[in-house]
């Protein structure tokens, strides 16, 4: 089944985020499928996600009650492969040195920033976002930074904030990027997400 282009939009930003793309050598025949799971207050998301995935999907959401948490994954694809080999090395997830190919779409970028975005808003005073990348190295937090830059006209800088003894890095859109990164994801932030959107 061949993935439409904003399928694979979309799927670019999930594992930019909280998704991932996995593969079992024992009955995949080479393929990998998608998997995707957010607590309850985003059941909207994950439906959402599946109606834009759903012919590529072979059930419907699911609620693992013990946890609250939906999810839903995907058929075994042979085009998915494609993209978890850019997207994970030793089954790590990394940020592949040709980001700037893969990451091109406002979509992805408003995907990615549901997943794994914030808000800092103080009313009449400031606004910025940020990604958490703790999941990434600094140097590939500095190739997404680079770009969103290049890509989407976005500025952006990468710090690294005290988390319990250790840094980790994480991207900020300050006064610099701020107007043109709202303007790009705001059409596709869902209802569920608004607390991520600035008031205005």
């Amino acid at each position: 089944i061949p993935l439409t282009e904003k399928q694979k939009a979309i799927i670019i930003g999930n594992v930019l985020g909280d998704g991932g793309i996995y593969s079992k050598d024992s009955n995949s025949n080479g393929s990998s499928y998608f998997y995707i799971k957010q607590c309850n207050k985003y059941k909207e998301y994950i439906y959402w996600l599946f109606d834009e995935l759903e012919n590529i999907c072979p059930s419907v959401p699911k609620h693992k009650k013990a946890y609250n948490q939906w999810y839903f994954y995907s058929r075994y694809l042979e085009n998915l492969t494609e993209i978890r080999e850019a997207f994970y090395h030793n089954r790590k997830k990394i940020v592949p040195k040709n980001i700037k190919e893969w990451l091109t779409s406002p979509l992805s970028l408003a995907v990615w920033y549901m997943d794994d975005g914030g808000l800092d808003f103080r009313p009449k005073y400031h606004y910025s976002f940020d990604f958490s990348t703790n999941a990434f190295s600094v140097e590939e937090s500095y190739l997404l930074v680079d770009t969103l830059k290049q890509n989407f006209g976005i500025h952006a800088t990468v710090q690294t904030p005290l988390c319990r003894g250790k840094r980790y890095p994480e991207i900020y859109i300050g006064v610099a990027g701020r107007d043109k990164f709202l303007s790009l994801v705001r059409p596709y932030i869902l209802k569920c997400f608004s607390h991520k959107i600035p008031p205005f």
